[in-house]
């Protein structure tokens, strides 16, 4: 069988594999990856093929509407009229709100922490026998894993043949 677990890069991957080595694991059917961390800065603009769920322009098209309607209120008494007062609300209100969200994500979320501040994640393989499956799968857990899972190489064997 094979036991494939993540973990984050603490202690306490070490003590679960000193767990297993203990339980009589062999150290040569542990085997450990660790996972990269994206090197490159996270890209402030969306692509039709890449979106990262952070919108810029939500904030600005709530602008451009509050300052469209207090524009298009305030023109009636103005020269230009409401039409234009309003157009240049709208545009006011969406070049103060885009600056505010580029602001925001440029300056103050990196201070916050981006993922690579996060401690990379490891991927655990364990390869033992079904017998001390469910006891290597608990010390897995035990040693706060962030996932576990178990594939059964016999019956798929089994089913081959």
């Amino acid at each position: 069988m094979q036991i494939f677990s993540t973990f984050e890069h603490s202690s306490f991957l070490e003590l679960a594999i000193a767990s297993l080595e203990e339980r009589g694991v062999n150290s040569h059917n542990i085997f450990a990856v660790p996972l990269n961390t994206r090197k490159s800065e996270r890209k402030i603009f969306d692509t039709i093929h890449y979106a990262d769920g952070v919108s810029l322009i939500d904030l600005a098209m709530g602008l451009a509407t509050a300052l469209s309607v207090i524009g298009a209120s305030i023109g009636f008494k103005l020269a230009w009229g409401p039409i234009y007062w309003g157009l240049i609300g709208a545009a006011t209100g969406f070049v103060i709100g885009l600056a505010i969200k580029w602001g925001y994500f440029k300056l103050f979320k990196p201070l916050k922490g981006e993922r690579s501040s996060k401690p990379t994640e490891v991927i655990l393989i364990v390869e033992c026998s079904g017998k001390v499956a469910a006891e290597v799968e608990q010390i897995l857990w035990d040693h706060l894993a962030l996932g576990v899972a178990i594939i059964n190489g016999e019956e798929n064997k089994k089913d081959s043949s």
